[in-house]
């Protein structure tokens, strides 16, 4: 599994927040410490103009708190215009929370996080991410209302991670429709990295229509399991990114595409599920235009997931719900349309109408 945090080595010691690369005029960063849980928190606030911010909190053994730092400015940044492009009346927000999921995740800390975002008086609203499960949902649920992605059974939309992966699906469509004429996948070979709640789920859909799935996870057993109950081929090779695919869904943490992979790259879309998948937006995605290779922009394709738990704000249904994921496809489509006619990236095409949303929001606002 890849991340998609900038090296410590990399870090320069600046002014702690503000002089971050990753930051990018953050409205609010909160710092959150409890000595009797062991509880040691980030929630980042990216921009509220569309509305609160929502997004996921993630549990994860970074190797330092710039790593995490680093981590939650990146995401909450990609949660901003993941609403915006969808439409959603929400800002960007994310939360991090620095440890070991498996063996430190508590219910006492996961309830004393939950005050911690009860404190902020519903300016973030959290959800599931990586580490997460919809069970530590129900238990933030239990100190504060400004949390979704709670069980169904109480009143929740349940895991999104079904949802996000069928947006990713729809947006994988899209991206063949543009590149290969049709958005038929049966027979296409398509290599998922990472085999989480959301992998697995597309792997599901694809299997069903017909690709050639090959699955790779640093979760040895996990690969075993998927294989056996879908047919996938578990990836046995040195280097991922050179195979001879004609999709790469990464589906891990981001950042795998870098200066050290993208000239291998033979795949001729990428569509997956995974956060801030450039490691540099506009460098690595002029090479990727350079090269041909169809992005399908990730902020818009993995959205279903915060569909899915907007769906408790505003109270739609599952119907709803799957349409407006459905959505994606077109979006999608008309979006590679875009940078095409525009000669942009299709990263910076999709930037450029969240952007525009926000903006005109802005402005109706200060009238």
């Amino acid at each position: 599994m890849v991340s998609d945090v900038i090296n410590a080595k990399d870090l320069k010691k600046v002014d702690p927040v503000f002089g971050q690369l990753s930051f990018d005029d953050h409205e609010q960063i909160v710092f959150c410490n409890d000595k009797d849980t062991g509880l040691k928190a980030i929630i980042g606030i990216h921009n509220t103009v569309l509305g609160p911010a929502l997004g996921g909190t993630r549990m994860w053994q970074y190797n330092n708190e710039w790593e995490a730092l680093n981590d939650v400015l990146r995401l909450s940044r990609g949660m901003t215009f993941k609403s915006a492009i969808t439409g959603l009346n929400l800002g960007g927000g994310k939360a991090v929370i620095i440890g070991d999921a498996k063996t430190q995740k508590t219910p006492e800390l996961m309830k004393k996080f939950g005050e911690f975002v009860h404190s902020l008086s519903g300016r973030y609203i959290t959800a599931e991410d990586v580490g997460m499960e919809t069970a530590d949902m129900d238990l933030v649920h239990e100190v504060t209302p400004y949390v979704t992605g709670i069980s169904e059974s109480k009143g929740g939309a349940g895991n999104p991670s079904p949802i996000t992966a069928y947006g990713v699906y729809m947006g994988m469509k899209a991206a063949a429709k543009y590149k290969f004429g049709s958005d038929v996948l049966d027979g296409k070979k398509v290599i998922v990295q990472g085999i989480g709640h959301v992998g697995e789920s597309l792997v599901d859909h694809l299997t069903k229509e017909g690709a050639k799935v090959i699955i790779s996870d640093i979760n040895q057993e996990r690969l075993q399991e998927a294989s056996a109950k879908y047919g996938a081929t578990i990836y046995t090779g040195n280097d991922i990114y050179s195979e001879d695919v004609d999709i790469y869904a990464p589906c891990a943490l981001g950042a795998t595409i870098n200066d050290e992979t993208i000239n291998k790259l033979k795949a001729k879309v990428i569509a997956g599920a995974a956060n801030n998948q450039l490691a540099e937006e506009a460098k690595h995605g002029l090479i990727l235009q350079d090269k041909g290779i169809v992005y399908a922009p990730d902020f818009l394709i993995n959205a279903g997931g915060i569909i899915n738990v907007y769906a408790e704000l505003e109270g739609y249904d599952k119907q709803e719900i799957v349409r407006k994921t459905e959505n994606i496809y077109n979006t999608t489509l008309e979006i590679l349309s875009n940078a095409e006619m525009n000669d942009i990236t299709t990263n910076q095409a999709a930037l450029n109408i969240a952007k525009s949303r926000i903006e005109t929001r802005k402005n109706e606002n200060s009238k």
